[in-house]
């Protein structure tokens, strides 16, 4: 996988948007991607030193139209902490 593969977007929440002061940023990211392989991947994509990456697995929700039900998909979120010494990443600065 490259790294524009384990990337898919950004999460913009609340809770997101909070916590980009502390230089931690959300994504989506694949679900078979691992710790290592995030790192890396915003390492090279946004040009930043990451100091730590938190996973958490994303199940679907049910829902509902009518008599049918379903699933939505699964995901993986991944909450990436900058370095000190790192800039930020310039997109989500924007949003501020």
């Amino acid at each position: 996988m490259t790294a524009e593969d384990i990337i898919i977007r950004p999460v913009l929440t609340e809770k997101a948007n909070d916590a980009i002061a502390a230089k931690r940023y959300a994504f989506m990211v694949d679900v078979r991607a691992d710790k290592k392989q995030i790192k890396a991947a915003v390492e090279s994509v946004f040009d930043v030193k990451v100091e730590s990456v938190n996973v958490v697995n994303v199940r679907g929700k049910y829902k509902r139209q009518g008599r049918t039900g379903g699933y939505t998909a699964k995901g993986k979120k991944a909450y990436v902490t900058l370095a000190a010494s790192s800039k930020a990443i310039p997109f989500f600065e924007t949003l501020s």
